[in-house]
This record gives C-alpha cells, structure tokens and sequence, in this order.
C-alpha cells in the first residue's frame, strides 16, 4: 500500500469514483464518506457513494443520504460503478469482509482501492493507497486531514462540515473519549469559523429517536443486564424476540452499550444482540483494558483499544455462556482495576 499522498496530485483528474463504507453504518462511516462525496465532486468527479447495507433512519438528514446505494438493494446498479470505477475510496473499514455481502465484488474489480481508516490491523495488501492512523479519533476527521494535506481546504463546505463534524462528535462519543485530541479541537474550532452550525446536526443525531426505541431501552437496562462486580463488568443480552416486541430498527441500539458504562466501578461492558442469522457483540471499555484484544480472541472481531465488536453463529445462550468465560479469564485484568 503506497502512501495517500501520492494521489493528491491526481485529485484534478476527472476519474470515475466509488466511495463506500463498512455495513451497517454508523455516523462516523456515514458522514466520513458524503464528506469525502461533497470534496470530491467539486471536482467534476463522477462519484457515488454505495454502503454495503442499509442504514440508521436518523443519519437521513446527512446531505447526499439520498444519493446513496444500498447494496443489497440495488446491487445491479452498485456493481456497474465498482465494475466502471477507477478509484474505489474505503472508508472506516480495515478488512474486506466488513462489508458484508460486497465483499467478494470489492476482491474482483479493478479500479484502484483507497484506504482512510482508524482501525487496527488493515488488510493492507488489497490497496494501492491509504492511510491507517489508530490515533485518530475517527474517519471523519481523518478526511479532514485529507483535504488539508491535499492543498484544497477551500472546498470544504457547509455539507463537508456538516458531514465531518457528525462523525467526529459521534466516534468521540461528544468529545468525551481519550482519542479526543487536541487536534480534535481545533478541528471543530476550524469547522466553526467556517461557519457550522453545530446545534442542528447533534438534534439530528440524538433528538430523533421513536417512542419504542425509549421503551426497549427501559425493558433491556431493567430486565436484560447483568452486573458482576467482582470483574467490574456489565453485559446486556438482547433476544431476538425484544426486536421484534419493540419493532427496533436498524441503528436503535447504536449507542445501548455505553449505558452500563455509566455505573461506579464497571471497567467492561458487553451487549450481545440476537439477530436472527447471528449474534452481533458490541464491547467497551475503560482504561487500560484492550477490548481489540479481547473481541478478537473471543469473538472473531476487533476494532479498537476501546471499543470493539464481535460475532457469533452459536445459539444466544452459548454466547453469553461463552462471554462469562471469557470475562473470567481475564478477571486479574478486570478486577484489579483502580478507580
């Protein structure tokens, strides 16, 4: 993988161009790439934005959401522009794999593949350029970075802005994370000379959500956690049957893990998801405990120091049976910890 720089003076080029993401979309994938969209089509460049699945309802009103391809929906259209791309740009993904059923037509086609991404481990031998910076907060801002160093920061924009700061706020969970820098701040410090409006992107991320959403959360924090004190853990197991009583939708449980979090003494807190076709695991951490580590070991996943994710085939039960193993072999981690 050559370095990014290399194509900042080929930025001019009229090139047809793939932007895409890893499944599921959160809003720092979502708003990293229609900020990279909304720079690069100043350009004169034919691009598109294609994530691998569908999305959370409240990243909507992101400029240029419209525009994008659901894969799964509209593969047909999705595969004539990787087949045709000349740059396909990955975003806030370290392996092929995490984009779900594109994975295969990403392997196959041609056009020169790009990497922007803060996670650990890329896969690097599949792109021709890119950049992985674990130190970065998030991909949003890594597409900061981008523009600047490519020389063409007066094409950031309103919708470039809007764009970046959603990903940024989101993945540093409102600027409250360590991997809140102080390059961080003067990002949004830039970003708010330029004019942002900061108030009506967070209403639009945080104050959207539906009555269910509320009542599920209710139902899973009284009746689905699980404290262990004596490893300063916490875990959620969420049944399918839950999603289905609350009629929860894709992006309703983004955030749920972080709320045991929030209780004196827990160090780690899991959720594990039944969706049907598999157990989708979410973990995260305080201080020095590696939930990377940890979610690769246990659970086929990785991500970051943090914040990871996993998943499983076996039954729900298992999972968590399996989970409480693992919880208590690391308990000298765990348990040792000093608040």
């Amino acid at each position: 993988m050559q370095s990014i720089d290399n194509i900042y003076p080929r930025l001019s080029e009229k090139k047809k161009i793939v932007i895409t993401m890893h499944q599921k979309p959160d809003a720092d994938a979502m708003g990293s790439t229609l900020g990279l969209f909304h720079f690069l089509k100043q350009f004169g460049h034919d691009a598109v934005v294609i994530s691998p699945t569908n999305w959370a309802n409240f990243l909507n009103w992101m400029p240029g959401t419209k525009q994008v391809l659901d894969y799964e929906r509209e593969t047909e259209n999705a595969n004539e522009w990787l087949d045709a791309a000349d740059w396909i740009f990955c975003l806030d993904f370290n392996t092929l794999s995490r984009t779900k059923r594109m994975a295969e037509k990403l392997a196959s086609v041609s056009g020169e593949k790009i990497l922007i991404d803060h996670h650990q481990e890329p896969q690097v031998e599949v792109f021709a350029y890119g950049i992985s910076n674990t130190g970065k907060s998030s991909t949003a801002e890594m597409v900061f970075d981008f523009i600047l160093a490519s020389g063409y920061s007066e094409k950031i924009t309103d919708e470039v802005a809007q764009c970046i700061y959603a990903g940024v706020m989101t993945d540093t969970g409102s600027f409250r994370f360590p991997s809140t820098t102080a390059s961080v701040h003067r990002l949004i410090a830039e970003l708010k000379d330029r004019g942002l409006q900061h108030s009506p992107v967070h209403e639009a991320l945080f104050d959207n959500f539906s009555e269910n959403r509320f009542r599920f959360i209710g139902n899973v924090l009284l009746n689905r956690m699980e404290i262990f004190y004596e490893y300063n853990t916490a875990l959620i197991a969420v049944p399918a049957q839950d999603l289905v009583k609350y009629d929860i939708k894709t992006g309703d449980t983004e955030g749920l893990v972080n709320y045991p979090l929030s209780i004196e003494g827990i160090k780690l807190a899991a959720i594990i998801i039944d969706r049907g076709e598999e157990r989708k695991c979410s973990f995260r951490s305080k201080g020095n405990f590696d939930v990377n580590t940890f979610a690769r070991k246990y659970f086929g996943g990785g991500g970051h120091f943090n914040a990871a994710g996993g998943q499983s085939k076996e039954p729900l039960e298992k999972v968590v049976e399996e989970f409480k193993r693992a919880m208590k072999e690391n308990r000298e981690q765990l348990s040792t910890y000093k608040f």
